[in-house]
């Protein structure tokens, strides 16, 4: 059973910088898109950046010029660099690897705390 490590969550000052990492426990093959999605306290959770295994990347509007997505698609593994950081950040970060195998099979992380405030 794969499962997805995420690390680098913390308290941050608002401005401030963190950087998450999310390593699969062992090689996905048929890897196809690599995602960070979070999820605040009352809210749905909402797809913030994917980096595709042809480089292809996207971000939310929120987090556009901010927040860069990286990652290794060979060694299963992604980061999200997380820049000038605001209070509305503050959330459950979530890191979803998907693979075709057959149909899709997606693969979750923990999820691990962002806390922005001062």
């Amino acid at each position: 059973q794969v499962q997805l490590v995420e690390s680098g969550g913390g308290l941050v000052q608002p401005g401030g910088s963190l950087r998450l990492s999310c390593a699969a426990s062992q090689i996905i093959t048929w890897l196809k898109d690599m995602s960070w999605y979070r999820q605040a306290p009352g809210k749905q959770r909402e797809l913030v950046a994917t980096i595709s295994s042809g480089g292809t990347i996207t971000y939310a509007d929120s987090v556009k010029g901010r927040f860069t997505i990286s990652g290794d698609v060979v060694n299963s593994t992604v980061y999200l660099q997380m820049n000038s950081l605001k209070p509305e950040d503050t959330a459950v970060y979530y890191c979803n690897m998907w693979a075709r195998v057959g149909g899709r099979v997606d693969f979750w992380g923990q999820g691990i705390r962002v806390t922005v405030s001062s």
